[in-house]
């Protein structure tokens, strides 16, 4: 559904990496972790597509939600321009998003901005009492964000590809040592992340796929992909969040 949200703040909290909270009534609607935004980042026509955005974190109570986002292209370095007080266009909720459900321990992995959609994931988990561990990949020390909100749900490990900060490497290279038990698991991040994370974890998981979109709600059939069983699945409708194994990574 088309909605016009308020910006109630905005805020650069990484190397290219932008947060924004918003405000509007559609934030009712908004109880799946991992669903998404549809962003018009502008009126005239040289960014005539939206821009998909996850939702970091939902606050219903003050009918807020933030997105986190990097901006590095055309579109979303518009979006930075927008301040307290603006309107924005937005197509919102949209997607399937993670189920959360009552698993006694679970690992939670995400890479770079495939970061964001966890946070809300793992909140809501904590709340139903889910003892979740939290493995977070980025490329250098200077992209890191959100350590410390994840720290305040669980155990967080980080792992940088030019080893500035935390463990040197990528996800997996933590995951591998990590001990205890886990019930399942669940990503987001760039395709080579989820099809490592999904190749070298022997449990069941979920994972959500970053893509790039044209219309948020299926008709466009641009962000489609192939499915395990021959047929083909739509991102933005059937996913973002898709169980380990459903999709051809």
């Amino acid at each position: 559904m088309k909605n016009l949200m308020t910006v109630v703040s905005q805020e650069n909290i990484a190397d290219k990496i932008y947060e924004m909270v918003l405000e509007g009534d559609i934030t009712e609607r908004m109880t799946t972790p991992g669903q998404f935004v549809h962003i018009r980042v502008s009126s005239d026509t040289s960014n005539v597509l939206r821009r998909p955005i996850s939702i970091s974190d939902i606050n219903v109570e003050k009918s807020q939600f933030t997105i986190t986002y990097r901006a590095d292209g055309d579109g979303t370095k518009k979006l930075t321009k927008f301040k307290a007080g603006d309107t924005i266009d937005i197509l919102s909720p949209l997607g399937n998003g993670y189920p959360v459900e009552a698993n006694g321990n679970v690992l939670i992995i995400g890479g770079g901005i495939g970061v964001p959609p966890l946070y809300e994931l793992s909140k809501q988990l904590n709340e139903i009492g889910v003892k979740t561990t939290h493995v977070l990949g980025f490329n250098s020390g200077k992209d890191i964000f959100y350590e410390e909100k994840f720290k305040a749900l669980g155990e967080t490990f980080i792992a940088t590809a030019d080893g500035s900060y935390g463990t040197e490497g990528f996800v997996t290279d933590v995951t591998r040592d990590l001990t205890g038990e886990f019930d399942r698991f669940y990503a987001c991040g760039p395709k080579v992340m989820l099809k490592a994370v999904s190749d070298e974890l022997d449990i069941d998981g979920y994972i959500s796929l970053e893509e790039r979109m044209g219309c948020g709600f299926g008709v466009c059939y641009a962000c489609v992909c192939d499915r395990a069983d021959g047929t083909q699945s739509k991102v933005c409708t059937d996913g973002p969040v898709f169980r380990k194994g459903e999709v051809i990574l």
